[in-house]
């Protein structure tokens, strides 16, 4: 609902702050007052088309902007439009403005970012509904009038069942779709596929393999020098010029020095010992020294060997990855994709089944939804016929128009392929003739004014539990009708207030009086200049604004007011009780 309304220098409006409740909510003043300019700014904050020349003299820019409390039938929807725009500060609450530049230039925000004017006609169709001279009218808008009708009928179950199967059927053709254009290239993807496989496997990959070769050609390419430097190690350790010059025989003088002196001082029996085994991990060293010595050999052919499979190692990387690891990896990937296509054809005959019969089950609950639809729009037309009958039209007619479509990719329906829509198999359209001898003609196409906007309360008196659109305005509506009638549309008005927000300009009394929130605005002359300004009124300011509206503050009006009011009051809570 609209909570807050502020306008600055916008046509006589100098800088009007509203606050407005739930409920029913009048605005009245006399005419030229700016009750009408107050709803071209609401317009003009839904996205509407902007004037320069609204902009006030003397001033470069005017503000709108407006507040609203997100109602929770549409803050599923307006949070999938505020999240894909990035302007979701709270799921609540919703800040709105304009700015109208002189020099023509035009900055719309959501939320306090600058965004697009189109975004703000996208939010406003599910914030507020304009009835009167404008085109922001959800009832305007034809592929709502499925959903209002399906939501009229409760039939919320079926198209729920409807809605899901669609899904599925979508999902599963876009499956369809895609392994279809695989298929037209699936061989040559097979070829290439199958010969990854083939190069990988036959590599024989081993993931340590690599750092093995690289370090068995560092001793291929080094052979005569491990040779030297292990044959140095080995004479010095047993095979000195000398005797006395290796070492495992310095160790031997030095056990048996120490074993002498063990048997004169048993305190350094330890030190034989600790000798002892030097000398025989050194006798172990020169031994594993001596067959290193005997393995290193200077063999060409073996260097070749690994170096080309290194190279081999390293080309296969180039190719599929950057490792052993992402190479084997790839094959593993190539073999599944190369499952996946072998299967294709008999995966595209499952779901081809799959598609007959999911095409069967929506066919079922599509010709349901549109039978019940059927039965629920003559329900419909009659309850707005009478509606209007109430409101003085009872020339006007309400019919619908469901029309179907023929598709070779659409359900089986008595013979017939018939189009499929997210909604179902029926396209449905409001029709009206506002009077006698018109025909019947499309609702979004039906001229604006105080009939239109009765013809619409009529509508929305009906649809009331079934149109989401939170707020309501209603402008003119009470145009050449008297004051009986006047009652009659203050009732409706009210009773709409239990599902919508309502918000109506008028100049009678009568309706005036069901108010539950009451809004006068007027005009005054300022250091020479008008203003709008506005202010809600109490109970006893209401006699007199509703005295004032019937002809003049007498005391024959202030009783005529007191009796609106009371008889008002009086169906208020007779139909609170009901």
């Amino acid at each position: 609902m609209l909570t807050e309304l502020r306008i600055q220098n916008f046509a006589i409006i100098d800088d009007l702050q509203l606050s407005f409740d739930s409920g029913f909510v009048v605005l009245t003043g006399e005419t030229g007052a700016g009750k009408s300019i107050i709803i071209d700014a609401v317009e003009m904050l839904l996205g509407g088309r902007a004037d320069s020349t609204a902009v006030r003299s003397e001033t470069e820019v005017a503000l709108i902007e407006g507040h609203f409390k997100i109602d929770a039938s549409v803050q599923a929807e307006i949070r999938a439009i505020l999240e894909r725009e990035g302007l979701l500060d709270n799921p609540d609450y919703l800040v709105l403005s304009r700015e109208i530049r002189r020099e023509g230039r035009n900055v719309a925000r959501v939320n306090g970012r600058v965004t697009t004017l189109s975004l703000l006609a996208e939010l406003g169709e599910w914030l507020v509904d304009v009835h009167g001279q404008s085109e922001h009218l959800s009832l305007r808008r034809v592929a709502e009038h499925v959903n209002l009708l399906d939501r009229y009928a409760k039939l919320d179950d079926l198209r729920s069942r409807y809605e899901q199967a669609y899904k599925t059927l979508r999902q599963l053709r876009a499956e369809l779709r895609s392994l279809h254009a695989n298929e037209r290239e699936a061989q040559s993807r097979a070829d290439y596929l199958a010969f990854q496989i083939e190069e990988i496997e036959a590599a024989n990959l081993k993931v340590e393999e690599e750092q093995q070769l690289r370090e068995e050609r560092t001793r291929l390419a080094n052979t005569e020098q491990l040779t030297r430097l292990s044959a140095e190690a080995v004479n010095a350790l047993v095979s000195g010029v000398s005797s006395r010059d290796a070492a495992i025989d310095q160790l031997g003088k030095a056990v048996e020095a120490l074993t002498d002196l063990a048997e004169i001082d048993e305190s350094m029996n330890n030190l034989g010992d600790r000798a002892q085994a030097l000398m025989e991990e050194v006798s172990d060293l020169s031994r594993t020294l001596r067959r290193y010595q005997e393995e290193v050999e200077f063999n060409p052919h073996r260097l070749d060997e690994v170096e080309e499979r290194l190279n081999l190692i390293q080309s296969l990387k180039r190719k599929y990855g950057g490792s052993i690891e992402a190479v084997l990896k790839q094959a593993e990937l190539a073999r599944q994709e190369l499952d996946a296509i072998t299967d294709a054809e008999d995966r595209i005959e499952r779901l081809q089944v799959k598609e007959e019969q999911l095409l069967e089950e929506l066919a079922q609950i599509a010709v349901t939804l549109s039978r019940e639809r059927v039965e629920a729009g003559a329900n419909l037309g009659a309850s707005i016929e009478a509606q209007l009958d109430d409101l003085r039209m009872a020339e006007a007619q309400f019919g619908l128009d469901i029309q179907r479509q023929e598709a070779p990719d659409g359900v089986p329906v008595e013979g017939m392929r018939l189009a499929l829509y997210p909604t179902g198999i029926d396209q449905v359209e409001f029709l009206v003739a506002p009077n006698p001898g018109e025909g019947l003609k499309p609702l979004a196409k039906i001229a604006s004014g105080g009939e239109t906007s009765r013809l619409m309360l009529g509508l929305k008196s009906v649809l009331a539990q079934a149109d989401r659109t939170p707020t309501l305005i209603f402008d003119e509506i009470d145009q050449g009708i008297g004051g009986r009638v006047g009652t009659i549309v203050g009732q409706k008005l009210w009773a709409l207030s239990s599902a919508h927000q309502v918000l109506c300009i008028t100049h009678l009394p009568q309706l005036a009086a069901f108010g539950d929130q009451h809004v006068k605005v007027e005009k005054q002359v300022e250091s020479g200049r008008t203003i709008t300004i506005t202010r809600s009124l109490n109970e006893s300011e209401r006699v007199t604004e509703l005295a004032t509206m019937i002809g003049g503050v007498s005391e024959s009006n202030l009783e005529s007011a007191i009796g609106f009011l009371e008889a008002a009051q009086l169906e208020k809570a007779s139909r609170a009780t009901a």
